[in-house]
């Protein structure tokens, strides 16, 4: 029971709280369950996730008794672009995770990863458990026009037809996606791995006078989040999108940011559209130095030439999409998720309480 003792008594970086030393019925409970498992463990990183998948079996390794390293397979794209991938190692009776994020290019990792499920199916593995930090077309969730589909209940159909039986990700777009699923799966956050970064900043008094501003108000939600973990007031800039277009057209700031220092808020960045609208609206307000923090950086070309030109105090994002280093501004902080990925695939293998790490 190492592996127990030392997470259950240490907060997770990601998680809500430092959880309470167990009972002496709470740990024989613990110690019976954690017998009941899916066969050995085992993690594959597929092309997208390489670095984060290493960093979330080093994590594993270093706080439990398990030995295991990334599994091995062998991946080719053939001249009609068609993907082909060998296991090169049986995961027959396995609890296998694989953990494949939905990066750029997005289709030829989508099907990479399906094509992955089938060939561990196809091996007969016991569980497989998909780790998918950044799930793309969440945003696609409803039908808000006629004649359009809803492609994130597609997605969730394709990776249940592939085979997988649980899975894993950050941030949805919308909590109701989970309800497209009809397998067991654990929709986590970035938010206290965020937060407890800005916290740090407030408690050491680099940071002082802050005003949390959502990008729209359709983040209204997960802005009062922030602004009572931190203590602070909460603003919303308005925007609106007209039809389809990528880029909505921010228009008036909810809220006062006067001679404020202040906090932007978001789920993922793409084109950065919104960032330099929400910033200019808050700049016109009054505000001064200004952060922007958020969970997914899917980060276009114009994104990047936005940043370097917006002045931002700090960038703040997770590791949920890789980032070239050379690509990395000098007032970007990226937090790596895999320590919390990796307590909750621990947990999952276990058999342990997910929910606990967040007291739910």
């Amino acid at each position: 029971m190492k592996q127990m003792q030392m997470t259950d008594m240490v907060k997770v970086p990601g998680a809500k709280f430092h959880p309470e030393p167990a009972s002496q019925d709470d740990q024989e409970e613990q110690q019976y369950s954690s017998t009941m498992r899916f066969g050995s463990m085992k993690v594959f990183c597929g092309g997208a996730s390489q670095d984060l998948g290493g960093e979330i079996v080093d994590y594993i390794c270093r706080v439990s008794e398990y030995n295991i390293r990334p599994g091995a397979y062998y991946r080719t794209v053939f001249s009609n672009e068609n993907i082909f991938i060998k296991l090169e190692e049986s995961v027959r009776g396995k609890d296998v995770y694989l953990v494949q994020t939905m990066a750029s290019p997005v289709h030829e990792n989508f099907m990479e990863m399906l094509i992955m499920i089938d060939a561990l199916k196809r091996d007969s593995a016991w569980r497989i458990n998909l780790v998918v930090p950044y799930m793309s077309y969440t945003r696609s969730d409803k039908k808000d026009q006629p004649r359009v589909p809803i492609t994130a209940r597609l997605i969730a159909n394709m990776m249940e037809t592939a085979g997988v039986d649980r899975y894993m990700t950050i941030d949805l777009h919308s909590g109701q996606i989970q309800g497209f699923f009809n397998i067991p799966g654990d929709a986590l956050t970035a938010f206290h791995l965020l937060s407890d970064y800005v916290i740090s900043q407030l408690r050491s008094g680099e940071l002082e006078d802050l005003v949390v501003v959502t990008t729209d108000l359709g983040f209204a939600k997960q802005g009062r989040n922030w602004a009572e973990s931190l203590g602070v007031p909460l603003a919303f800039v308005e925007k609106r999108r007209s039809g389809n277009a990528e880029s909505p057209r921010a228009l008036s700031l909810v809220g006062n940011v006067e001679g404020k220092n202040v906090l932007l808020v978001d789920d993922e960045v793409n084109t950065a559209g919104s960032v330099v609208g929400a910033v200019n609206v808050v700049r016109e307000y009054g505000a001064k130095d200004v952060l922007f923090a958020f969970t997914h950086p899917f980060f276009t070309e114009e994104a990047y030439s936005r940043f370097a030109a917006l002045d931002l105090r700090e960038i703040i994002f997770t590791n949920t999409l890789p980032i070239a280093p050379e690509s990395k501004l000098t007032n970007m902080t990226v937090l790596s998720i895999a320590p919390l990925l990796g307590e909750v695939i621990l947990r999952a293998h276990e058999g342990r309480s997910v929910g606990a790490l967040f007291n739910e």
